[in-house]
């Protein structure tokens, strides 16, 4: 990547992006975020510059810089990548740790972030705009819609399919073949042996509908 990033998101995920760019040697030019009571700190030597919708910094996107939208809120993120596609024709870059490991065979998306010692299998495919989460293992020959987020440690077993939207929890075990319908969400510590229907909110070992 020629271009530095600005980081859209300065908590939380926005710092875990600023690791993993760093990690790559890939320049930060500045992180924006809505929280006015970070405007002005530095986070690893990077200023947060102002506001998301700063459009000085906006403008400088696709001739000057390129994009990440660093946050766990869809309906945000959304928005943020909506705006950098309207006004900018740009889609964000993804955020991928130096030692996340991605098989040759696997297809990824734009804008997602793979974070430190998460494993992508044989050609699996993500979408674009997910968070797969520290640690994480997506076996071979799984489908991972847009907009999914998987928690620290989940384990998704060979040829499950996860629509868009989806969330897992830290620690979940998806078993080999299973369908995660689209908004479903899987709580923490879960062993999900069945489909879960799209919207549906399961939990437990193994996982039920709550």
């Amino acid at each position: 990547m020629e271009n530095p990033v600005i980081i859209f998101g300065a908590s939380g995920i926005g710092r875990v992006a600023l690791d993993i760019f760093q990690s790559n040697d890939i320049i930060v030019y500045c992180l924006l975020d809505d929280d006015t009571k970070l405007h002005g700190q530095e986070i690893n030597a990077v200023s947060v510059a102002g506001a998301t919708d700063n459009e000085e910094y906006i403008r400088m996107i696709g001739d000057k810089c390129e994009a990440f939208i660093a946050t766990d809120d869809n309906r945000l993120r959304k928005s943020l990548v909506k705006t950098l596609v309207d006004k900018r024709k740009k889609m964000p870059v993804n955020a991928i740790h130096q030692q996340a490991f991605i098989e040759t065979s696997a297809t990824i998306g734009h804008g997602n972030l793979i974070a430190m010692r998460a494993s992508v299998g044989s050609f699996v495919q993500i979408g674009s705009h997910c968070i797969i989460n520290a640690g994480a293992v997506i076996d071979y020959q799984t489908t991972i819609g847009d907009f999914v987020q998987i928690g620290a440690g989940s384990i998704i077993n060979g040829n499950v399919t996860i629509k868009d939207g989806a969330f897992i929890g830290s620690g979940v075990t998806i078993v080999s073949g299973v369908t995660i319908g689209k908004n479903a969400r899987i709580g923490a510590g879960s062993v999900v042996i069945g489909n879960v229907a799209d919207g549906e909110t399961v939990f437990g070992v193994p996982a039920q509908k709550v």
